[in-house]
């Protein structure tokens, strides 16, 4: 019996996953969450073999939960979801060594076959996410711009930034402009979408 814990803020496709893969006899759904938090909770109580994870839940992303798990030693096979073809998520997810990587809009059966294969030590990757992988943009962006563009998308002002990563007003607008220009964009919140949508931050 495979046993499958399942991370998805969308309550009704939640439902619909659990519903649909208890219909299978070799699955047993042990445990579900809402956001990353909660269920790094259900995982750690539950054990289970296999976890799905969406890849932007609340609190804890689905990355961020991957990450937390593999440093804890945990040790269940993990199938990343997600909405969109997005590289730099998709290149996080491969330097993490997840196992399974697929959009939401593959039918149930592929969902089905593919933790079959993860489970009997295979790979799986939806084709339009391999294909994003193969044509992902590079990320112009040093460090300390990515830093400032992840503060500024979380909501904090220019002041807040410069308090929080020790520097003057004026060098964190540079910083955001600099950022701008290299993004290819007009305004700050199309910097951070932009960035955030290619996993740069």
């Amino acid at each position: 019996m495979i046993r499958i814990v399942i991370a998805e803020d969308q309550k009704l496709l939640r439902g619909t996953l659990r519903s649909l893969l208890s219909l299978e006899d070799d699955i047993d759904v042990v445990g579900e969450a809402e956001d990353g938090m909660d269920a790094l909770e259900v995982i750690r109580r539950c054990e289970p073999d296999l976890c799905l994870l969406d890849i932007e839940i609340p609190f804890l992303s689905g990355l961020e939960l991957a990450e937390k798990l593999k440093q804890e030693g945990h040790a269940p096979k993990i199938i990343m979801v997600t909405t969109f073809a997005r590289p730099g998520f998709l290149q996080k997810a491969r330097d993490l060594k997840v196992e399974g990587y697929l959009l939401k809009d593959e039918p149930i059966e592929f969902l089905i076959d593919a933790i079959r294969k993860v489970m009997a030590g295979g790979h799986v990757i939806s084709k339009d996410l391999a294909t994003a992988l193969f044509v992902k943009e590079e990320n112009p962006l040093t460090d300390r711009e990515s830093d400032v563009l992840r503060l500024s998308r979380s909501g904090l002002s220019t002041s807040d930034i410069a308090g929080q990563l020790y520097l003057t007003k004026g060098t964190v607008r540079n910083y955001l402009s600099t950022a701008i220009q290299k993004l290819g964009v007009e305004t700050r919140q199309q910097a951070t979408e932009k960035a955030h949508d290619n996993g740069w931050i």
